[in-house]
């Protein structure tokens, strides 16, 4: 049954249940750079890859960790003053450091004033066992989120996105990282070139085998100064971009044939308009979130629905607004 009135696990749901108060995540740029920048796995990065268009800082910060969290409470604490916070690590790859590096960005995040917890975004090649050993210790004190960068499970995709590591990888990390009973993530990018939809789909019977709690969608998004810009530019033709109304329908399709016990944290993502060249939706993320719901409603369908259906012990299917 879903507790929250909708008709997919959410996110917010998830926090609700870990903390008895309001929080909010706060996105911290600490400086990383990428494997597959920086030479030793790659140049370029992911072809798709304009961290811009994703963070609310560009390159090496300007404001140390705890200048960015007073920065970010300050924009919040107003409106909700007995909010707690969540620091986000989110740009290029937070775990690529050393590790005492690493652990000094970390505390010097969960001791700021009301911080209650690191959720840490990463690619699932850059975690050393050492880093694992301390989050996992860690979890036991506060709260910690790995969510790693899965982006397709389809290897013939990752290596045309040139992320320069496998499903296999990911999968392994993942489970991995669950079994030291630390909350794990993934993030997926709907719609990358030479995937069929029935491809897409497939994605969510593969992530539904592994122990995640959580999972980040959004539609693929063409960015200005990337290699995958080029790529548009030169075939546009091995690109299908999704209408709204097509990506509505592709978001709910996604979440029938996904385990229901894993929460949705979100469906899309808005890129901003200088930096966009494709798809054009110009819609705020919680107008199209807002589309998707009323679109389960209209198909009166829910998350997990067919989940039961693909498994080799089918369980009745129970709708959880009866």
């Amino acid at each position: 049954m879903f507790s929250n009135d909708k008709p997919y696990r959410d996110f917010a749901e998830f926090l609700s249940a870990k903390f008895p108060y309001k929080v909010q995540k706060i996105s911290v740029n600490a400086g990383f750079t990428c494997p597959n920048r920086d030479g030793s796995k790659g140049r370029g990065g992911c072809t798709y890859c304009n961290n811009q268009s994703f963070s609310p800082g560009y390159g090496k910060p300007t404001k140390t960790i705890s200048e960015q969290l007073a920065d970010g409470i300050n924009f919040f604490s107003h409106k909700y003053p007995e909010m707690k916070y969540l620091a986000y690590f989110q740009s290029y790859t937070n775990t690529y450091d050393s590790l005492d590096s690493l652990i000094s960005k970390y505390e010097e995040a969960l001791s700021y004033p009301n911080v209650v917890g690191l959720i840490v975004g990463t690619r699932p090649d850059c975690m050393p066992k050492e880093l694992l050993d301390y989050f996992e210790a860690l979890s036991k004190k506060t709260f910690v989120m790995v969510e790693y960068g899965v982006e397709s499970t389809l290897n013939k995709t990752l290596e045309r996105i040139n992320r320069q590591h496998t499903y296999e990888e990911s999968a392994e990390m993942i489970e991995e990282t669950a079994g030291r009973n630390i909350v794990t993530g993934a993030h997926m990018i709907l719609g990358l070139p030479g995937e069929s939809t029935e491809e897409i789909l497939s994605h969510a019977d593969k992530l539904s085998q592994l122990p995640l709690t959580t999972l980040k969608l959004h539609q693929l998004q063409i960015i200005k100064g990337t290699a995958m810009a080029k790529e548009f530019r030169l075939l546009p033709e091995s690109f299908h971009l999704f209408e709204l109304d097509e990506y509505v329908d592709l978001c709910i399709d996604f979440a029938e044939r996904l385990k229901p016990e894993i929460y949705i944290e979100r469906f899309t993502s808005q890129s901003p308009k200088k930096l966009l060249i494709a798809p054009a939706w110009d819609q705020k993320n919680y107008v199209v979130t807002e589309k998707i719901m009323k679109r389960f409603r209209e198909r009166d369908t829910w998350q997990g629905r067919l989940y039961g259906q693909l498994q080799e012990y089918s369980q009745p299917v129970v709708n959880p607004f009866t």
